[in-house]
């Protein structure tokens, strides 16, 4: 039986250090290009077993997971929600020992459906893709056939698991927190055309009215609205009656609703209160601080990257949406009816 060639055996018939051998034939650093190929050329002409070295390091090297994070500009332009969830995938990403490729979407990508040259140039194991960018774009990602997880949305046109907040809930609890406070005119504002994130919490703004048997009113329901005080100036120049309360789709427009009411002489809460979601930063700079619903947006990350790894060894398995929950921070501007 022939005798199995090794690496000191390379070494010995070279006159040089096993240890040089060893960085020649595994790739690492520390001997020149010249001894690497002397050192190849002489382990195939002694027959040497490649098993246990480069073939271990292709091994480890298919081992090492490569991740991508798409999102648009826009959401990425978001730093005090989406940033805060990208830096938390980005710190589980690595903790896994996986490598993560950012890639944001410019709107002419989108509008022409060009997916990131990371897809192509790059062996892409997995994608996560951070909010909304368009049903058409996501699709296109989807059909690339990699394992993909959506974070903050979804959609009945996209295959894919998604990691949400439990929206509906969060503000049923938001608007039960008012009602209990002895509100019954309030009012809704936000844009739910943006994000089904904002048409399922005017859905539990809707479901806590109906469970306390309070009629909506509609002249009290903005629901198409930017986060733009004009707009919101004119929604209430509109209004014949005021409402006693708000629950704002998020920070942003309890922020310029409780700007806007007190710069026309109301004070919060004495005659006004205002409740929010998401308790960024917005929702504690102003004074009075809002009362809002909290989202743990570092778990967010960490639960998205959780399920992007199972997804990648469980591919057939069905599809999931997780929802997260919140939690009601009571601050200083909503108080009992006065």
């Amino acid at each position: 039986m022939k005798k199995k060639v090794t690496m000191q055996d390379i070494a010995d018939h070279l006159n040089i250090s096993k240890n040089s051998v060893s960085q020649a034939l595994t790739g690492k650093p520390g001997v020149s290009e010249v001894t690497r190929r002397l050192v190849q050329d002489t382990a195939n002409e002694l027959g040497y077993d490649y098993s246990n070295s480069r073939k271990q390091k292709l091994a480890e090297k298919k081992m090492t997971r490569n991740i991508a994070l798409i999102a648009s500009d826009y959401a990425f332009s978001l730093k005090s929600f989406f940033g805060e969830i990208y830096l938390s995938s980005e710190k589980e990403v690595r903790a896994r020992g996986m490598n993560l490729f950012i890639e944001p979407i410019d709107s002419e990508s989108k509008k022409n459906l060009t997916l990131p040259s990371v897809l192509s140039s790059h062996e892409i194991d997995g994608i996560l893709i951070l909010s909304h960018i368009s049903t058409e774009y996501i699709s296109k990602i989807i059909s690339t056939g990699i394992p993909t997880v959506l974070i903050d949305h979804h959609s009945p046109y996209l295959q894919a698991d998604s990691i949400l907040t439990n929206n509906r809930f969060g503000a049923f609890m938001a608007v039960e927190h008012l009602i209990q406070l002895g509100h019954r005119d309030i009012a809704f504002v936000g844009n739910v055309d943006i994000s089904p994130s904002y048409q399922e919490r005017l859905e539990g703004y809707l479901l806590a009215l109906r469970r306390y048997g309070i009629k909506p009113n509609e002249n009290f329901m903005l629901t198409n609205t930017q986060e733009n005080q004009a707009e919101i100036s004119l929604f209430l120049d509109n209004l014949q009656d005021q409402p006693s309360a708000w629950f704002c789709v998020n920070d942003g427009h309890g922020f310029l609703v409780s700007s806007v009411l007190q710069q026309r002489g109301f004070k919060v809460p004495e005659n006004v209160s205002i409740c929010s979601f998401d308790n960024g930063q917005l929702s504690q700079i102003l004074t009075p601080k809002i009362t809002t619903m909290d989202i743990d947006l570092s778990y967010y990350g960490k639960k998205a990257v959780e399920q992007l790894c199972w997804r990648m060894e469980n591919k057939e398995e069905p599809i999931q949406e997780i929802l997260l929950p919140t939690k009601l921070i009571i601050r200083e501007s909503t108080s009992e009816k006065r």
